[in-house]
């Protein structure tokens, strides 16, 4: 499951719908010295993305595929192909990726995920988390696998849920953590 990189950077693809806020912190990280990739793309199934600002900002070349034609998932293999792209990371990407185009790039995908997985799975994981009264919740990151939120765990935080938290409350707290988990997620992927 390891991706070995001796001393060659990884060109990675990071995958976003929204703010992009861990997009930014991965650009960061990919930035330092000991960081093992380079961010060469950036792809996204809204055009309206806040997150495309750092491709402008970073120059970073983008795409935007709506995902909704069977075919987006060939055009999107093409691009990673053709930019030697060898690390998918998804950062708040909200589309299913298809088991064909997951297999294509088995073991390549990571993901962060606002929980403490297994539990909370897919949406809504802050209200949920509150909603059963839990003491903690956190962020994973873990390997892509067809299955929903399922992969191999590489790496979690831990986010302890007070008493007047609310599901916005807790969302940035857990957010703070998942920009220092992922590199960390990272950069143990690379020396596993």
């Amino acid at each position: 499951m390891a991706l070995s990189t001796g001393s060659k950077i990884i060109k990675t693809a990071v995958f976003i719908s929204g703010t992009g806020s861990n997009l930014k912190s991965l650009i960061k990280f990919s930035k330092l010295k000991k960081s093992p990739i380079s961010i060469n793309l950036i792809i996204s199934n809204n055009p309206k993305s806040k997150g495309l600002e750092y491709a402008n900002i970073f120059k970073i070349k983008k795409k935007v595929f709506s995902l909704k034609k069977i075919t987006d998932e060939k055009k999107i293999l093409f691009e990673l192909k053709k930019d030697k792209i060898d690390l998918i990371c998804l950062a708040g990407f909200m589309k299913i990726l298809s088991k064909t185009f997951i297999k294509s790039f088995k073991g390549k995908i990571l993901n962060i995920h606002p929980s403490l997985l297994p539990k909370f799975k897919g949406l809504n994981t802050h209200e949920r988390a509150i909603n059963k009264k839990e003491k903690y919740s956190g962020c994973t990151v873990h390997f892509v696998n067809s299955k929903l939120d399922s992969g191999k765990i590489i790496l979690q935080k831990r986010v302890k849920i007070k008493k007047d938290d609310t599901p916005k409350t807790l969302a940035k707290k857990i957010l703070s953590q998942e920009h220092k988990l992922y590199p960390k997620a990272i950069l143990k992927v690379f020396s596993l």
